[in-house]
């Protein structure tokens, strides 16, 4: 059983049924499953986001990283997909956020913030009450070719810290995250939940040593 007093774990880029099943087995209490993304790794066609989230239990949650912008456009997505929760990658409208909430009601919605400076808290704030949790990441929505997510770069935890403080809504905790800086992330920003995905793989696949390594990481993280 879990511990209660530790963040759950997202493990992210799954990429096959095995490694759904391998992440499940080290302790990941969900699994992001990358869709058409501008840039960065783990993307993978909505058939076979489809055929992973269909194959994994309850209570492991499915998230569908999705930089659709566009209410309908992502509720169709969803729907073909059948993952049990939503991560927007990229900004989306409240009032969209909104229509995302009146069609989908069984479903959760995590709103990515990249943290880039002060602004990221306003913008937390503004979105937090229309969503179920925040991830906090260190991509860059500005740059000619966006970055929203698997960057494998640390942000200003101490801006998350704010965020997590101020938002009123669980925040999840992403960007560069391993098994050697994982404790000092958790005293930090103290979130509700730990995102990764270069931080437990060798070229490129899964790795069960650094999943071991990592979950042992972060049971030391409280006393």
């Amino acid at each position: 059983m879990r511990d209660a007093r530790l963040p759950v774990v997202k493990v992210c880029c799954i990429a096959s049924r095995e490694e759904a099943h391998l992440a499940i087995a080290a302790g990941a209490s969900a699994l992001g499953l990358v869709s058409a993304m501008p840039s960065g790794p783990g993307v993978i066609p909505d058939e076979q986001i489809a055929e992973i989230a269909a194959t994994v239990p309850p209570p492991v949650a499915t998230f569908l990283l999705t930089s659709r912008q566009a209410a309908d456009a992502i509720i169709e997505q969803h729907r073909f997909c059948g993952t049990t929760t939503l991560q927007l990658v990229d900004h989306v409208a409240p009032a969209e956020l909104r229509r995302l909430r009146t069609a989908l009601p069984g479903i959760r919605i995590v709103q990515v913030i990249h943290v880039t400076g002060e602004e990221s808290i306003e913008e937390a704030r503004e979105v937090a009450p229309l969503v179920d949790a925040l991830l906090l990441d260190s991509g860059n929505q500005r740059l000619p070719v966006k970055e929203l997510g698997g960057t494998g770069r640390t942000h200003d935890w101490s801006l998350s810290r704010r965020i997590r403080d101020t938002a009123g809504t669980p925040v999840f905790l992403a960007g560069g995250l391993n098994a050697a800086n994982v404790g000092e992330a958790i005293r930090t920003v103290s979130p509700f939940g730990l995102d990764l995905c270069s931080g437990v793989r060798s070229a490129g696949r899964l790795d069960r040593g650094r999943l071991a390594e990592f979950f042992h990481a972060v049971g030391r993280s409280v006393p």
